[in-house]
């Protein structure tokens, strides 16, 4: 896709303002929204986003910077899940400390919230402290969110312990929403104040786009991303009283302001210098967008794949009914349909011509739906692949497409069955899988041996790369193990929300 955003005039733009706001304070808490590495929605949105787009302004600023990690108790103790990696919250804690490890970040400590003894969190806490981190736990604020005199007490936030910093900005990162974030910055606020320093709080911020207006695809593809949280975006009247401007932020920063304003206010002793919720933002997204059409499009391809996305997590349990439907008025109200996904109809025609000849051939099986993978490659080409006994249809369109971009003839195989068969053989007969067809990772593995004594599997292997970005569809809900591979070859898949077959557990 064209690109529609400049990263590198939205990094100059974010790192010059964040730095405005630190010259106020002697620290600068700075709550960190959204994905701090690999902000795979931004990047979709914005054709030209950098994913690590944050990361890598830190690591600009990394001699000013230490980083504070919050997870809710209550998300440990029930295992939620992150969605783009399909990986725990406190899984999640462990790869992020490793990955700001290597942009060379200081990691100060890890902040369990709300916690109240849950036993999970307790053996979460004893991982972390016996590999040598830094553990602090925050119980739930008293008197919140009614009472800002005890909020802001020694029964309120005193009774928290407090975090020592030695650098100017302190980051405040989390997994993911509702892991105290605010409530950790506002703490230590209270607790900086009470030693005689002045520090200040701000939030940086990515979506929604408070300069740009508030029915834009761009705007309302982030209504979709969050619509487990039911997140709404509004006018921030804040802002309009103020300055007589429009700008656009959420329901929950808009609702929360009066009581932020007044907690800032009561620990500092001084009215707030922000006007507004969008005040407190650093946000600089919308100076990046250079081309509008390109955004709005993007935008509008992203609300179709939340649909697909949260369609099929519904269909898992993971989201209630209320969430979809909010999703489904969405794509209403912007006049979209499933189809307008071009990768979408070529799925469903691999899909049905599969069905017509296992229904010639007398093969049809009424506890399994036939599978079919569409990808559409970075020139437009159209490849597709069914599922069948020896892969699944993931793994099947994967191989078509690389055969495609090296100009390899369909007639060709690749791999060979003097490899293939040890591997079904011991996957099924060995390990007992009941899944015998070769998933995407299996199928690569596979490919990678043939390589050494076929040219052509070389070759084929050589233009892997070039999938990344390429965008898919899958007939029915892909094997965690094909999502994944998906995932780290960097195709950007959506499902329909159709198991392949009745197996509750297998084939999961």
């Amino acid at each position: 896709m064209k690109a529609g955003f400049d990263a590198k005039k939205y990094l100059e733009e974010q790192s010059k303002y964040i730095l405005e706001r630190v010259n106020h304070y002697d620290k600068l808490y700075l709550e960190f929204g959204g994905k701090l590495l690999g902000d795979y929605h931004a990047k979709r949105v914005l054709p030209g986003f950098d994913e690590d787009a944050k990361i890598k302004l830190l690591h600009n600023l990394k001699d000013k910077v230490e980083i504070i990690i919050c997870v809710y108790a209550g998300d440990i103790e029930r295992n939620k899940i992150r969605g783009d990696f399909g990986i725990t919250y406190d899984m999640d804690v462990m790869r992020l400390i490793d990955d700001l490890r290597k942009w060379e970040l200081e990691v100060n400590s890890v902040v369990i919230t709300r916690y109240e003894q849950q036993p999970a969190a307790q053996i979460f806490i004893n991982k972390l402290e016996r590999r040598g981190i830094k553990v602090y736990q925050h119980q739930a604020t008293k008197g919140y969110p009614l009472d800002v005199n005890v909020i802001v007490s020694e029964e309120g936030y005193g009774k928290n312990p407090y975090i020592e910093t030695t650098r100017p900005i302190v980051v405040v990162t989390a997994p993911g929403p509702g892991s105290g974030k605010l409530a950790t910055c506002l703490s230590q606020l209270y607790h900086e104040s009470i030693r005689g320093r002045v520090a200040g709080y701000s939030k940086f911020e990515t979506f929604p786009v408070w300069n740009v207006p508030l029915k834009h695809p761009l705007n309302i593809a982030y209504e979709a991303a969050t619509a487990d949280l039911k997140d709404v975006n509004m006018i921030d009247s804040f802002h309009m009283d103020a300055y007589g401007k429009v700008a656009v932020n959420y329901n929950r920063d808009i609702e929360a302001y009066p009581l932020l304003k007044r907690i800032i206010e009561k620990i500092t002793g001084k009215e707030a210098i922000y006007k507004s919720p969008t005040d407190m933002g650093v946000n600089r997204v919308g100076f990046g967008i250079i081309d509008d059409d390109v955004v709005r499009e993007a935008s509008r391809q992203e609300v179709i794949r939340r649909y697909f996305k949260t369609g099929c997590e519904y269909k898992k349990g993971y989201v209630d009914k209320a969430t979809f439907d909010r999703v489904q008025l969405i794509m209403e109200e912007l006049g979209l349909q499933p189809g307008d996904r071009k990768v979408v109809a070529p799925a469903y025609q691999a899909a049905e011509e599969m069905e017509r000849r296992l229904a010639q051939e007398g093969q049809s099986d009424k506890n399994h739906v036939c599978s079919a993978v569409a990808i559409e490659l970075e020139d437009g080409t159209m490849v597709t692949g069914k599922s069948s006994d020896l892969m699944t249809a993931t793994s099947a369109a994967m191989l078509n497409a690389i055969k495609q971009m090296a100009r390899v003839a369909d007639e060709i195989h690749l791999l060979s069955p003097v490899i293939l068969e040890p591997i079904r053989s011991l996957k099924s007969n060995t390990l007992g899988s009941q899944s015998p067809a070769l998933s995407c990772d299996e199928i690569l593995i596979a490919l990678t041996i043939c390589a050494a004594t076929n040219p052509m599997a070389q070759v084929c292997l050589d233009h892997l790369h070039k999938l990344r970005g390429c965008q898919a569809h899958s007939t029915t809900i892909l094997i965690r193990s094909d999502e994944e591979c998906f995932r780290k070859l960097g195709i950007d898949v959506t499902c329909d929300a159709v198991y392949p077959s009745d197996n509750l557990y297998y084939n999961n």
